[in-house]
């Protein structure tokens, strides 16, 4: 991917707070919610209650859809994204001590309250794999598509390595590779 999409689709992931998220339901309707998240990289992490139809969704399906942005008061100014990705439950603890790391940092209002307890909230890993890029100002309607290979993913797998102590990149790598089958 170009270094100047990847620079983009980090940009815009940062600068938002919330995305729709569509899963697919077992009677084959889509089914889209909002959720906060954080990013890292090009990695994408939610929490989820384990209770609810988005989890039960992803467990049978990891394939989602997400949209990212926001109104703007002229066409011309639209900018997001939008991709099609896969949503992994992480169980390493160091993984989700890092995740929820960055998310109290996008939500400091989330300081009062208790880290979720995995069993009744699971973390969840979103990694794109095709993104397109919104961005009217450059014509209306008009987007770029990426592909996102694992080279473009590497350097946040790479970078975190030491902090998901459980989670060797091995593992991940081994992980990421099955969602190309």
């Amino acid at each position: 991917m170009k270094a100047e999409f990847k620079r983009q689709i980090i940009e815009l992931l940062e600068k938002h707070r919330i995305m729709a998220i569509a899963t697919n339901r077992a009677d084959g309707w889509p089914q889209a919610t909002i959720v906060g998240y954080a990013s890292d990289g090009l990695i994408i992490y939610c929490f989820v209650a384990r209770d609810g139809q988005k989890f039960e969704n992803l467990k049978r399906d990891p394939r989602v859809s997400i949209a990212i942005g926001n109104d703007v008061p002229q066409p011309l100014q639209i900018r997001g994204l939008s991709m099609a990705a896969r949503a992994v439950h992480v169980e390493d603890k160091g993984e989700i001590d890092h995740a929820y790391a960055l998310l109290l940092k996008r939500y400091p209002e989330y300081k009062i309250m208790p880290q979720p307890n995995p069993e009744a909230v699971p973390l969840m890993r979103i990694t794109p794999e095709i993104v397109s890029i919104l961005d009217y100002s450059k014509g209306f309607g008009h987007a770029d598509l990426v592909r996102v290979s694992d080279r473009d993913l590497a350097d946040v797998i790479e970078s975190r390595r030491h902090r998901w102590a459980g989670h060797p990149v091995e593992s991940f790598q081994a992980k990421m590779a099955g969602r190309r089958e």
